[in-house]
């Protein structure tokens, strides 16, 4: 089974990994760890190295756990709920773990949400992470 997180180094990225490790423990799968950046002038060099850090510091977990697991950082100028669920057909994923905040009504729809879009536009399952 090959299980993307949506991850972005925040205080429920290690909730996701978590849960990412029991299912690959569970359903004998790899995990596949993706940050995406909308990319061109909003990518900052300092930004960059931060993501790139979070997900080797993620890899290192999993890995510490006897999981197999790839990161990806994605700066392809898509929104990343696009970005994530496009990834999950090119790699033939079988299922999301992706983190939710709390929003207010007006902040969801002034600002939108990556994952309220994965969840509602993916054909495989998601496991959302409050």
């Amino acid at each position: 089974m090959k299980i993307l997180v949506g991850y972005k180094g925040t205080n429920v990225g290690k909730d996701l990994l978590d849960i990412a490790v029991k299912h690959a423990k569970a359903f004998d799968g790899d995990v596949q760890i993706v940050t995406s950046m909308i990319g061109g002038d909003q990518a900052k060099g300092e930004t960059i190295a931060t993501a790139e850090s979070n997900l080797e510091s993620a890899k290192a977990y999993c890995e510490d756990q006897g999981i197999k697991v790839e990161t990806h950082l994605l700066i392809r100028g898509m929104e990343p709920g696009e970005d994530i669920l496009q990834f999950a057909k090119e790699i033939k994923a079988e299922e999301i773990i992706i983190g939710v905040k709390s929003r207010s009504k007006v902040g969801k729809l002034l600002f939108g949400s990556a994952a309220q879009f994965v969840i509602l536009n993916a054909e495989i399952p998601v496991v959302s992470v409050k």
